[in-house]
């Protein structure tokens, strides 16, 4: 049966027991029924049935499903969801010219509300351009870089993450639909392998918590799927927006491992491959997390 509680994982004992795979048989045990619904009008889809060969999982959840009554009603009203004050100061990123050739965001792609309806939900995708699997972010520093003449921003710092908020808001509600076939396949194929690689001192992997024991505690903590779809997602925890990659290199380091750099290959190729996890959840950033 799956284990229940995980609160001493982070002691020797419990580590090695957990690391070296003892609990090998799990139930797959779903969170309480709940209907996220945002500013009382729009309604996300927080539970699908993965597609087949995508991972193991039964069926995929919203990391909102997991989190407390009261985190949950934060993320249900945007006046309450700190997270939305960051689109706002985005918001004026998004009009600011910058760079040599004079133009912002908007000069391109005019309101965000118009042009950036649905591409949060295709991200990471195979860009043609650059030859290989694109995030939001280095869309976002290709334009700042080749067509406004600007200096890109920090792959994981406060501009970058306000302003793939502001995008991921104009998809929130439409269903996460990252491709994985084609030229992207090879990049979700190494993502895969990343997420079921044991790794580190404690040597777990990713599935070691989101796929074989979601829905346990860590301490005081329940432990989600890891599912993507809400990000960038603010954390009460440190009380800012935090990037999927941000996330990522925490939980690496959790394992006491060493790290990928945000917006290295590895890290857009997990990403790719734990997106496509999510496929058919609605996209709900900014999210709240504890």
């Amino acid at each position: 049966m799956k284990n229940k509680s995980l609160n001493g994982v982070f002691g020797l004992v419990a580590v090695t027991t957990f690391a070296i795979g003892t609990v090998s048989v799990w139930a797959e045990t779903a969170p309480k029924p709940a209907k996220l619904v945002v500013n009382d009008e729009s309604e996300m889809v927080t539970e699908v049935k993965p597609a087949e060969g995508i991972s193991h999982l039964a069926t995929a959840y919203d990391g909102w499903r997991f989190r407390a009554s009261e985190t949950q009603a934060v993320q249900s009203d945007d006046f309450e969801n700190p997270g939305m004050i960051f689109v706002e100061q985005a918001l004026d990123n998004w009009n600011k010219v910058d760079g040599t050739e004079g133009k912002s965001c908007a000069s391109c792609h005019g309101a965000p509300e118009e042009s950036m309806v649905g591409v949060r939900a295709s991200y990471p995708k195979w860009d043609e351009t650059m030859g290989k699997v694109a995030t939001i972010e280095m869309e976002i520093n290709n334009c700042r870089t080749t067509r406004m003449g600007a200096e890109p921003w920090k792959y994981t710092g406060g501009e970058m993450t306000t302003m793939n908020a502001l995008i991921s808001v104009q998809s929130r509600g439409m269903p996460v639909n990252v491709a994985i076939d084609g030229p992207a396949q090879s990049a979700w194929e190494h993502g895969k392998e990343m997420y079921y690689t044991r790794t580190g001192e404690l040597e777990l992997s990713c599935a070691s918590c989101h796929e074989q024991h979601y829905g346990d505690k860590i301490r005081a903590e329940t432990l989600s799927q890891g599912q993507i779809n809400g990000f960038p997602s603010y954390r009460l925890k440190n009380g800012k927006l935090n990037s999927i990659h941000a996330r990522f290199k925490g939980c690496v380091r959790d394992t006491r491992a060493e790290t990928y750099k945000p917006g290295s290959q590895d890290f857009v190729d997990l990403e790719l491959y734990v997106a496509s996890r999510g496929n058919g959840l609605s996209v709900s950033g900014p999210s709240v997390r504890n």
